[in-house]
């Protein structure tokens, strides 16, 4: 109820009723209005800042955004799985496959480097989980960079293990003649003694004695760089160029079966047994060349003889005694 006011009016000695001016009244009803609206727009404002009101869409975009972070732990958990994979292959890379094919090892500090320069990251700043996906992207970067340099060290080692298979079958690594087809291993490589002139000589290769025609087989893979009987005292005689600094010399052949500019493989018949040449009865003597080099062919047997048949061969070849040719 409205309060009514009065004033005494001396003049009529009595109470009189004040009477609000219009103007005022008015002035009162716009100051409630403004009042209202204005406390009406601030609680307003309040309630939309608080999890006490929430309109259909900001509940929806809410649930959007924990499903995101869930993702992104997801993300996170797969990441941690994905590294210890790639540690584990890295180890085994740099320990194992880099070491056994004498490749330098690759530095962790190069596997796991970030990326250096302007800010890549820079999108990705000013929300409320930025620093969740910053994160998450430098961890899931440094992880390809790591597939990156793993994949390219595998071709590395492929194209490693292809040339070391090459090498292994290129080296002259068995015997040019089967131990059941020879008579014996008559001379080693070293000082022996001249079977003609009975002087002490240096002996090259190595002598087995077998009988005429017997086969005579490549001792690794390569190319036939000669075959003929124009070199002094190897007769009819077969040479293999291998790569890798190796070559072959198989002499004092009965015949040839091979050609100049073939291609053979270890194991492959190339020639058999004669006396052609410098020598005193039919046998095959072995050399091989490294570098220009002749070296020891008794360091090459690994790919035909067992321990025990090595053993004894060594003990024949060692002994100083009387060559073929």
């Amino acid at each position: 109820m409205t309060k009514v006011k009065y004033f005494y009016d001396p003049d009529t000695l009595s109470y009189r009723k004040i009477e609000p001016k219009k103007s005022k009244k008015y002035r009162n009803i716009v100051f409630f209005l403004l009042g209202s609206a204005l406390f009406g727009f601030l609680g307003l404002i309040l309630l939309m800042n608080t999890n006490l009101f929430n309109t259909p869409r900001e509940l929806a975009l809410q649930r959007e955004v924990n499903n995101y972070e869930l993702q992104f732990e997801l993300l996170n958990r797969k990441m941690v799985q994905i590294e210890q994979v790639l540690d584990n292959i890295e180890d085994r890379d740099n320990n194992i496959y880099r070491l056994y094919f004498e490749a330098n090892p690759i530095p962790d500090e190069q596997r796991r480097a970030g990326f250096g320069g302007v800010n890549r990251y820079k999108d990705l700043e000013g929300f409320n989980n930025s620093e969740m996906i910053i994160a998450t992207t430098k961890r899931m970067e440094i992880i390809q960079k790591q597939l990156v340099i793993q994949s390219r060290s595998l071709d590395e080692i492929t194209k490693l293990a292809a040339e070391k298979e090459k090498l292994l079958a290129a080296i002259p690594a068995i015997q040019p003649i089967r131990n059941q087809d020879l008579t014996r291993m008559a001379s080693g490589y070293g000082w022996r003694s001249d079977p003609f002139t009975k002087a002490r000589k240096m002996h090259w290769g190595m002598d087995f004695t077998a009988l005429r025609g017997t086969p005579v087989y490549a001792s690794g893979d390569g190319e036939v760089s000669r075959a003929d009987n124009n070199a002094s005292g190897y007769g009819k005689h077969v040479r293999i160029e291998h790569g890798y600094g190796y070559m072959s010399l198989y002499g004092h052949l009965s015949n040839y079966n091979v050609k100049p500019g073939q291609h053979v493989e270890r194991g492959d018949l190339i020639g058999f047994v004669g006396s052609t040449g410098r020598s005193e009865a039919p046998h095959l003597h072995y050399e091989v060349w490294k570098d220009g080099e002749k070296i020891n062919p008794i360091n090459f047997y690994y790919g035909s003889l067992t321990a025990e048949e090595f053993e004894n061969m060594l003990k024949i070849a060692i002994q100083e005694n009387q060559s073929l040719d």
